[in-house]
């Protein structure tokens, strides 16, 4: 289902951004899956000293932006509709692991599932993203 592509893409695809910024590293993706890791620290904590509910967000929805983004035509591009997360546990530090996969990938709508675990696998995050189909110029 994605298109061809290499980490080292997605990697610089997000150069210069919040992903890059926030120490986000793609790490595994298969033809309809992509993983990738955030860090636990200064950069992702809140001030409580766990991870910011919003920089699980932004991880959730960078791998389901990338992901949709790997299943559009030419001339197409995914942007982002509406994002829902339940957060289930926190984390103070190391790292936390993300896997995307779709629920609906449709000719203007993507729905995708993503799932954020800490490095024992206990589940952090549950994310839905609505993603829209839009043309490019």
């Amino acid at each position: 289902m994605f298109k061809p592509h290499t980490l080292e893409a997605l990697t610089a695809w997000n150069k210069n951004t919040a992903v890059e910024q926030l120490g986000i590293e793609f790490t595994d993706s298969g033809n309809n899956w992509l993983e990738a890791r955030m860090p636990v620290d200064a950069r992702t904590h809140q001030p409580m000293g766990l991870l910011h509910g919003g920089a699980s967000v932004l991880l959730a929805e960078t791998l389901g932006s990338v992901a949709g983004n790997l299943c559009v035509q030419a001339g197409e591009a995914c942007v982002g509709l509406e994002i829902n997360a339940n957060h289930l546990s926190s984390v103070r530090e190391g790292w936390v692991y993300g896997r995307v996969e779709p629920l609906h990938i449709g000719r203007s709508t993507q729905v995708w599932e993503i799932k954020i675990r800490r490095e024992d696998q206990k589940l952090v995050c549950v994310s839905r993203l609505t993603l829209a189909v839009i043309q490019t110029p």
